[in-house]
């Protein structure tokens, strides 16, 4: 009995022992609020670390879609854009545990919504309302700021590459190491504004496009570019700009870039209120005037107005995408998300027809072009409110990675169309994040360990000791069970 009391006593001992030696540390959270153009997005992250460069890979905890339109819609009344957070605000104090709020911080970053505004002193407004809604919630307030459009790139391919496990990773032995694994190329194309980043050794020769960063003790030197005016909102903004211009601003206006059956009335302010359109207002520009436009369906003239907004002449570098923009040579593979991934996910899914190669993506926009109303809403009836854009989408996308970006039959297959890495979305949020709580440190991570190694080596010495007790404690029940039946 009592040799039982000891083995119950020193297996309870060590399990105690283990509980407490591998016991996770409290988790700990961020929230990022992603005020784009379109729209704002909230992510709540969450880290089982005690303390910030220590982590491990950061995990989605939750995220929350603000209604209504981006804050940058809201210049004329700022107020309203802080009160439009407020839902997803309130969702934060459910997702995160109570005892965390104060120790979790929160940002917003705006991007190429608010860099449009044109006026300082409206875009100040909106984010002095935005940021007196942050403040009056139980959370560590860290600013709310307009990224830069390179800031915006940079941080998307941290993400990427974070998420990826391309900087460095946890082993299964306990130990943090570098893989010896290039890193992704970061294609983003949101709703104004369109990104392209990726390391390379080659030169560069616009010293506005690239970045040094050093992380985990290795140095990346990373080409990136933000086309302002390039986002999928502003591109059809353009688009109808062009169609409207090429039939003398007429009442009553074919669109050869939506499809037959469709027709939309609009005002002119939906369209030229914007600075990526106001260069091409009519002489005699009323903004309440009203149009009637529909589409007829017209491929080829469709692809016209769409490579028109492109300017593929001029180049002072020896190597440029468009508009003059130097770009060095493609190098490695790529990751492309947010509206790059919608586009190649309904030619997919509802089209049905696989993406490859630039001419899979060629015939795929030929198809939804000659597709009628009345066909696209039978394919994706829950898609209503986007089909009749897919046809000018798909070609911006056929036209910026094949003519833009130089992508061709070689290098279109290491394009990746993604979402989300795991259960967390791409995009620049995460590495946002990232940056500003110094989560990515600058130094040499050292092979940082799951556990002290001294620990291990006790817990290890403990189960030796545990399993010779237990084995120690049979031998001798049966020895006495065999001088017993002796006996």
């Amino acid at each position: 009995t009592q040799s039982r009391n000891s083995l119950a006593a020193a297996a309870h001992w060590s399990c105690a022992s283990l509980s407490l030696s591998l016991s996770r540390p409290v988790p700990q959270y961020g929230i990022v609020l992603d005020a784009g153009s379109s729209h704002t997005a909230m992510f709540i992250y969450k880290w089982p670390a005690d303390k910030e460069n220590d982590t491990g890979i950061v995990s989605q905890h939750s995220m929350c879609d603000v209604e209504g339109g981006g804050i940058s819609s809201y210049a004329e009344n700022p107020p309203a854009a802080g009160k439009s957070l407020k839902q997803c605000l309130d969702q934060a104090v459910s997702d995160v545990p109570k005892e965390r709020h104060p120790l979790t911080p929160l940002y917003l970053g705006a991007t190429a919504g608010m860099r449009l505004l044109t006026d300082p002193q409206a875009s100040d407004r909106v984010l002095s309302a935005v940021t007196a809604t942050l403040k009056s919630y139980p959370f560590d307030f860290r600013g709310a700021k307009i990224l830069s459009g390179e800031d915006e790139g940079v941080f998307g391919w941290v993400t990427a590459n974070y998420l990826l496990e391309n900087f460095i990773k946890y082993g299964w032995i306990g130990q943090w190491f570098r893989p010896k694994k290039p890193t992704l190329g970061a294609m983003d194309l949101g709703g104004a504004s369109t990104q392209i980043t990726f390391e390379t050794q080659k030169p560069i020769e616009d010293p506005r496009n690239e970045v040094t960063l050093r992380l985990y003790g290795q140095t990346y030197k990373v080409y990136t570019h933000s086309f302002l005016c390039y986002g999928r909102d502003q591109i059809l903004r353009r688009m109808l700009s062009k169609v409207m211009k090429a039939d003398g601003y007429k009442t009553n206006v074919s669109n050869p870039c939506w499809p037959k059956g469709y027709q939309r009335n609009f005002k002119l302010q939906d369209v030229y209120d914007s600075p990526c359109t106001a260069v091409e207002k009519p002489d005699s520009y009323d903004p309440q005037r009203s149009i009637d436009m529909s589409g007829s369906g017209d491929t080829a003239q469709c692809r016209l107005h769409v490579d028109s907004l492109f300017s593929f002449t001029s180049c002072s570098f020896t190597n440029c995408s468009f508009d003059g923009v130097f770009q060095p040579g493609l190098s490695g593979n790529f990751i492309a998300f947010s509206a790059f991934f919608y586009t190649v996910d309904f030619i997919q899914t509802v089209m049905k027809r696989r993406v490859a190669s630039p001419d899979d993506l060629n015939t795929a926009a030929e198809a939804i072009c000659s597709a009628n109303w009345t066909e696209l809403l039978l394919k994706a009836p829950v898609q209503k409110k986007w089909l009749q854009d897919y046809c000018a989408v798909a070609n911006f996308v056929y036209l910026v990675i094949s003519k833009g970006y130089r992508f061709d039959e070689s290098s279109f297959p290491n394009i990746a169309f993604q979402k989300k890495a795991g259960d967390t979305s791409i995009g620049w949020a995460l590495g946002y994040m990232l940056n500003l709580t110094n989560m990515i440190p600058a130094d040499e991570a050292g092979f940082r360990k799951g556990a002290n190694y001294s620990s291990w080596v006790v817990l290890i010495l403990l189960f030796v000791a545990v399993i010779l007790i237990a084995l120690g404690t049979a031998f001798c029940l049966l020895r006495s069970g065999k001088q017993h039946r002796t006996m």
